[in-house]
């Protein structure tokens, strides 16, 4: 009985992380959206000139990790917005952690670990290039982290 209740409260946290998750970058898009229409619109996690959201949805950073324009020019079409790509990670994340197959389980960990470095990425590129702090971006990077957490705490259980 405890491994089934173990079971269920991880696949409930998971589902935790991943609305979480889904709602920052639904969040991050709704700002970039808005600061694309109008160039004086603030987010309400622009607190002061060097932490703001807007700032940093708005810059080369904001898509395609900031690496997809230099190579593949601003408007080409895997130039998207980071939250938009966060969303679809969420939703894969989210339908992923249901299955119980290999395959499942290895895409998680594959994907998990992706986005635990673009997290360690763009948290770089916060502290070192824009010298900003983004609240929404820090949380979504503590959401994927707790991601990659849960999916190596449960292969590390079948080790043991």
């Amino acid at each position: 009985k405890f491994r089934v209740w173990r079971t269920m409260a991880a696949l409930a946290w998971r589902a935790a992380l991943c609305l979480a998750g889904a709602a920052l970058s639904l969040y991050a898009l709704h700002v970039e959206h808005n600061a694309a229409r109008d160039p004086s619109y603030r987010a309400a996690c622009d607190l002061a000139p060097s932490v703001s959201c807007t700032r940093v949805f708005s810059s080369r950073w904001g898509r395609g990790l900031g690496l997809v324009e230099p190579v593949l020019g601003k408007d080409s079409a895997v130039n998207v917005p980071n939250g938009a790509v966060g969303l679809l990670f969420y939703l894969l994340q989210g339908l992923l952690g249901l299955s119980r197959s290999r395959l499942a389980s290895v895409a998680l960990l594959g994907t998990s670990v992706a986005s635990a470095l673009a997290s360690l990425w763009l948290a770089a590129v916060l502290a070192f290039g824009l010298r900003d702090l983004c609240l929404v971006c820090v949380s979504t990077y503590g959401v994927n982290l707790a991601l990659l957490a849960t999916k190596w705490g449960k292969m590390t259980q079948k080790w043991d």
